[in-house]
């Protein structure tokens, strides 16, 4: 048994002595959400750098952006949020946006054009990983000063082509679209950093919340904006706690000491199913579950080889067994529910075929090689299934356990032969996905386009980089849906990705905790709308 086994078991057992004990059941206050979730992959708390699930959850109830989602009609898509307008030009090129009067940061300054003008030229200007949202639109450190500009209470800014206009918004909402303190930020500025390093541990914005303190693989504590432009939120503190087994959440739901367990293993939701006081929420996510090869593997990169792992994962038997109510099989990079998504499904555990292309790839007696997976339960077992199929062809694949933030940067650095993950969209429009999975028009190292999931396992796409950048900017709706279709089709075939499945999140609440909101298919919860 490991170290970390050991403290998790330790911690598991003194919640079970404390229940045995005879203890009253507890229960969390009323102005306060409890959560229970895995947050070890948070690494920074600063918008323009963060690119991670439980870091997007803080950062949506934290920063206000121009356009946002409303979290109880999701399907009505991007909203007014600290833009109270805008309007496009002719060309298609350029949005001016109107600022929403009489909004105030958590400092009490004024929430103004130049803040978000600030916002999105620092966004570029720092480059970090999620950066490629924006740059993909031209704007570049060199040209940020004539590209996104303010003007009284108006923002411009100008693209590069004449992208739709829904594409452009929708990518405002991701997380790097966060709108941060100028003055603030600022105020904390080290050695020209704008304010990074300050930012990743506090936060600078104008949303319902505000981040009292992160400590890391331990808890996020956010107390409530009394002064929120939609009203003050009814939870005056979230606690999001990180427990990393599932027992241990259905523990602490049932003792009432949580209000949201978010990940329990399908055994404990049928476990806790119909227990008194708790209830069950289903919401079909954009998270795709995947492995990556590295194409800088000189076995992994062969396209036979590539080809032979689609047929050496067991599907059917991971989603009817410990995958069961929490992931459908999906293995295409648009999630349903996406314009141009698909339901083609074509591979299955065939190892009889498997074995077949290793022949034809000349490694007919398998080989050895490592893949890196985060230590949650769910992964582990995605790779021990993985690792039993593989051995059946001679493969011996040699799994590495880590932190989220451990396995992610030798994932980001090219150093994994093999990586086990998700990865959810950063807003609701194919080329999110399209543009990181099938799009890397620089494969070199020195690029470090660490937010392309396509140069992480050092692909150059194969051509799929050119017919994404034709996608983007398509302007009949119909013929772009067909595009992605047609470049998911090609990808299936020839990329380096096995994608597997896509996520039903089951969140287990206590039944007085309503209107929580995992985000559905954007992927980050929002808590300023909950009540008990």
């Amino acid at each position: 048994m490991t170290a970390f086994s050991r403290l998790l078991s330790g911690a598991a057992i003194g919640l079970a002595v404390a229940v045995t004990g005879g203890a009253a059941f507890a229960e969390t206050p009323a102005n306060m959400l409890v959560i229970a979730n895995r947050i070890d992959d948070i690494t920074t708390l600063d918008p323009a750098q963060s690119f991670e699930f439980a870091g997007a959850d803080v950062i949506r109830n934290v920063y206000g952006k121009l356009v946002n989602f409303d979290p109880l009609d999701l399907e009505a898509g991007y909203q007014p949020d600290l833009a109270e307008s805008w309007e496009v030009s002719e060309d298609k090129k350029t949005i001016t946006f109107t600022m929403r009067d009489g909004v105030t940061f958590h400092s009490g300054n004024p929430v103004t054009a130049k803040d978000a003008e600030f916002s999105l030229r620092r966004a570029v200007i720092l480059n970090k990983t999620p950066a490629f949202i924006l740059s993909q639109f031209g704007f570049t450190p060199e040209n940020v000063e004539e590209t996104i500009v303010a003007d009284g209470n108006t923002l411009t800014i100008k693209t590069d082509k004449p992208y739709a206009t829904s594409f452009v918004l929708n990518c405002l909402t991701a997380t790097i679209g966060s709108i941060v303190d100028m003055k603030e930020v600022m105020a904390h500025e080290q050695d020209g950093d704008m304010g990074n390093t300050w930012l990743a541990t506090n936060s600078a914005g104008s949303g319902a919340y505000k981040v009292q303190s992160w400590k890391p693989n331990e808890s996020v504590t956010m107390t409530s904006n009394p002064d929120f432009y939609l009203g003050a939120p009814a939870m005056e503190r979230v606690i999001v706690r990180h427990v990393q087994e599932s027992a241990s959440q259905r523990l602490l739901l049932e003792r009432g000491d949580i209000d949201i367990a978010r990940n329990l293993n399908p055994e404990d939701i049928a476990g806790i199913t119909g227990v008194d006081g708790v209830k069950i929420e289903e919401e079909l996510k954009g998270r795709l579950m995947y492995a990556a090869l590295n194409g800088k593997h000189p076995v992994l990169s062969k396209p036979k080889v590539k080809q032979a792992f689609k047929y050496l994962v067991d599907y059917e038997g991971m989603r009817d067994s410990f995958l069961n109510g929490q992931y459908t099989i999906h293995q295409n990079f648009l999630p349903q529910t996406y314009l141009g998504s698909v339901k083609e499904n074509p591979f299955s555990l065939d190892i009889e075929k498997a074995k077949a292309l290793l022949e034809e790839a000349g490694v007919p007696e398998g080989f050895e090689f490592e893949v890196g997976v985060r230590e949650a339960q769910e992964r582990i077992e995605i790779a021990q299934s993985m690792q039993n199929q593989l051995s059946q062809v001679g493969i011996k694949m040699n799994i590495t356990l880590g932190t989220a933030a451990q396995i992610l940067a030798r994932y980001r650095a090219r150093e994994l032969d093999m990586y086990i993950g998700a990865w959810g969209p950063d807003y609701p429009d194919p080329q999110t996905n399209a543009g990181t999975f099938a799009y890397n028009p620089d494969n070199s190292d020195e690029a470090g386009a660490t937010g392309l999931l396509a140069w992480r396992t050092a692909w150059d796409t194969g051509g799929l980089t050119a017919k994404t950048e034709a996608a983007v900017v398509e302007g009949d709706t119909e013929k772009r849906a067909q595009m992605y279709r047609d470049i998911q089709a090609e990808f299936r075939e020839i990329s380096p990705f096995v994608i597997m499945f896509q996520q039903i999140e089951q969140s287990a609440q206590r039944e007085n905790v309503t209107d929580f909101s995992t985000g559905q298919a954007i992927t980050a919860a929002s808590y300023w709308q909950v009540t008990k």
